[in-house]
């Protein structure tokens, strides 16, 4: 059978969905294949011409999203350290090509039935979104508290962490959230708090998620603080960088993400 174009690029556009949040297409994959022949982040993203910054934001998102971490960084050792694959990692790549592979196969068959699915594709883009904001997070509604106007909904991550929201009752109702319902948590990283040495502190911040610094990049004004708060999951903040020099961060120190509970959205499918 002679492989027709795809007219309407669709190729690229295969995504694996957790949580009724897109989390993994092509590009991604591309992603994983070179961190796992090359051992590197820093050279995986030079390889597939994106940013060091943009590479880490994508495999946090990934891990974050991911039942189990997709890719292990190891600090340090004899090694240096490095950046492998999970075995989960390997195998999403393996299911991704079987899946691309056939989807390319039904688009051969679709464009024969259709002739120019062009406009079709268009209707598609507008319907589609994607969103700006750095920390998603899956996982299932484990409470829903309802006041006079909001409401708290506590979202229980794959890790056992808790992520509590405040949002409109009428919010709850749109959404059609229950308990037990799989749902993601959207936080934008501007409005994470980063603080250190906590124990013993009453603060009145609804979600301190703690655990290890795993990465810092310092620019002219801002920080970026990326926080492994277990399961695999990934919290980043943006700092200024003189707050960054005062907490005298680095990689594997104790540290903690505070963010309201109003500044969490709640998404579903």
């Amino acid at each position: 059978m002679k492989r027709t174009k795809d007219p309407i690029g669709l190729e690229g556009s295969i995504w694996f969905q957790k949580s009724q949040n897109k989390f993994l297409g092509g590009d991604r994959i591309a992603l994983l294949e070179k961190i796992d022949e090359l051992g590197s982040i820093n050279s995986a993203a030079k390889a597939v011409g994106i940013s060091y910054k943009t590479a880490w934001h994508l495999v946090n998102m990934m891990n974050n999203l991911s039942d189990k971490p997709l890719v292990d960084r190891m600090i340090g050792g004899k090694g240096g350290g490095g950046t492998v694959l999970t075995r989960e990692g390997r195998q999403v790549i393996e299911q991704y090509r079987i899946v691309q592979e056939e989807h390319r196969k039904f688009l051969e068959n679709l464009e024969e039935r259709l002739g120019d699915p062009g406009e079709l594709y268009l209707f598609l883009r507008r319907i589609s979104m994607r969103i700006s904001a750095r920390n998603a997070f899956s996982g299932k509604i484990s409470e829903i508290r309802k006041g006079g106007v909001n409401a708290e909904v506590t979202l229980t991550l794959s890790g056992g962490q808790e992520i509590a929201s405040i949002i409109t009752n009428g919010a709850v109702d749109n959404l059609g959230l229950k308990k037990g319902m799989s749902a993601y948590a959207i936080v934008k990283s501007n409005s994470v708090i980063v603080g250190r040495d906590l124990e013993g502190t009453n603060i009145s911040t609804r979600n301190i998620m703690c655990g290890k610094v795993q990465r810092v990049i310092d620019g002219p004004v801002s920080s970026e603080i990326d926080i492994e708060i277990g399961g695999g999951n990934i919290i980043s903040a943006i700092i200024t960088h003189s707050s960054r020099e005062r907490l005298e961060l680095k990689e594997g120190d104790k540290a903690c993400a505070l963010f309201k509970a109003s500044s969490v959205i709640i998404g579903v499918n």
